[in-house]
């Protein structure tokens, strides 16, 4: 579950940063649609990163 919040953070980071370029350069759909590709991206790589590192177990 957790690593599913981190994936929807992601994506309303996107869309905010997104929207505020959109508005800035008067082309709202493309940024928006790229925010959220972007925020995507990135709360894949943290939830992955973290179920990454739980897996590791340490060398004995």
């Amino acid at each position: 579950m957790k690593n599913e919040k981190k994936l929807v953070f992601g994506m309303a980071i996107g869309v905010a940063i997104g929207t505020a370029i959109g508005v800035a350069t008067n082309n709202l759909g493309l940024w928006i649609s790229l925010g959220i590709a972007i925020g995507a991206a990135l709360g894949f790589t943290f939830s992955e990163k973290k179920k990454k590192n739980k897996n590791d177990k340490p060398d004995t």
